[in-house]
């Protein structure tokens, strides 16, 4: 098969995971309406053509966060790569540093921050799911700024985990262990079980230390969504904010209000999010949050944005639109599904391919001239 965008990394990935795995990467909650409405609403934007333009190679790099990156998207965090293929995280973050770009870890992955220090010296951002355990949560930080991590992601909208129905039907985070059962799906796929055995047993290294988390990967996932914090409150954040002394991002924002509170408290951006529609099943895609958003905290503030991105005019029209950048998640994950590191790469380099000769098509000179002509280049139906 010849791979030639990201569905077809998608592809790809679904032949060679177990399904278990693939649909916990795929899936949403409930219906799936906000999972499909984050695809969907793109393309009720259109771009605008221009000719003739004097054609010089687009310059796609972009300042967020402090830094001037390659390009206008960053690896964003995803649970478990370290399940999808051996290293998946060390994998990931290479393969990010590699193009210019962050790599945000996971509070839930198999490699620790320890880990991706020992592969790359990049720059890595690290996505906190506050848990109740606050002890837990300070070892956390600790070892955020022991790694030098610049930007702390808190998410914020998942104290309440909604139903997410393939992953029940699976048994996804409801086992706890290997049952004979799974091991004959698991088998299914030797390419992958091959793979992935070879590291030994995958365990979320970050609690690998406390017994009380169990062990084996499924068992502390497990253990770690019971532990997120159902109480989560802004004075929390507030908190927390006092605490961190790098960048905090508030991640899983998706109203004006909620906007500005994180902008008074002090926090250093937001992603808008659905959580990719793995939450709130019927509300509103990322993309059509982005306006209001932008105009109630003003131009200055950072946003940043996930949900839904497969191609690289998805990136321009964020971008257009008020977005400083965007993160990726399945679309960089079902890469490292199927190829690994390349398949990351592939990833990577084909949205690089499309914004470039999409902008070239529009006459758009860069990442900065899109952004002060979005308004003119991104039309609404």
């Amino acid at each position: 098969m010849t791979i030639v965008n990201i569905d077809d990394l998608r592809l790809a990935a679904r032949r060679r995971l177990p399904k278990l795995f693939f649909d916990y990467i795929d899936g949403g909650s409930f219906a799936e309406e906000t999972y499909r409405r984050n695809r969907d609403d793109f393309a009720l934007l259109k771009l605008r053509q221009n000719v003739l333009g004097d054609y010089n190679e687009p310059d796609l790099s972009t300042e967020y966060l402090g830094r001037r990156h390659s390009l206008p998207f960053m690896l964003g965090p995803v649970g478990f790569l370290g399940l999808y293929t051996r290293n998946g995280e060390q994998k990931a973050a290479c393969a990010a540093h590699a193009a210019g770009i962050p790599f945000c870890l996971s509070t839930f992955s198999i490699a620790s921050l320890a880990d991706l220090r020992q592969v790359t010296d990049g720059v890595l951002h690290f996505q906190l799911y506050v848990l109740d355990d606050r002890t837990l949560c300070e070892e956390f930080l600790g070892a955020a700024e022991e790694a030098g991590v610049e930007a702390l992601y808190v998410t914020v909208d998942t104290a309440i985990t909604a139903v997410r129905e393939r992953d029940v039907r699976n048994g996804f985070r409801s086992l706890t262990r290997v049952t004979p059962r799974l091991f004959a799906s698991l088998c299914r796929k030797p390419a992958w079980l091959f793979d992935v055995a070879r590291g030994g047993m995958p365990s979320v290294r970050a609690v690998e230390h406390r017994g009380e988390f169990g062990t084996g990967a499924l068992e502390q996932a497990a253990n770690l969504s019971r532990r997120i914090d159902k109480k989560l409150a802004w004075k929390d954040i507030e908190t927390l904010r006092r605490r961190w002394k790098g960048k905090l991002i508030i991640k899983g924002i998706l109203s004006p209000e909620d906007a500005t509170k994180a902008q008074a408290i002090g926090a250093d951006g937001i992603v808008i999010s659905n959580h990719g529609g793995r939450q709130l099943d019927g509300a509103m895609s990322t993309i059509a949050a982005l306006p209001d958003i932008r105009d109630a905290v003003g131009p200055d503030f950072t946003l940043m944005l996930d949900g839904g991105i497969r191609r690289g005019s998805d990136v321009i029209k964020a971008v257009g639109m008020g977005a400083d950048a965007v993160l990726l998640g399945r679309a960089y994950t079902y890469g490292l599904a199927a190829a690994g590191q390349a398949g990351v790469d592939h990833a990577i380099e084909t949205l690089r391919r499309e914004i470039s000769i999409t902008l070239a098509l529009m006459c758009v000179s860069s990442i900065a001239d899109l952004k002060e002509r979005g308004s003119h280049l991104i039309l609404k139906q």
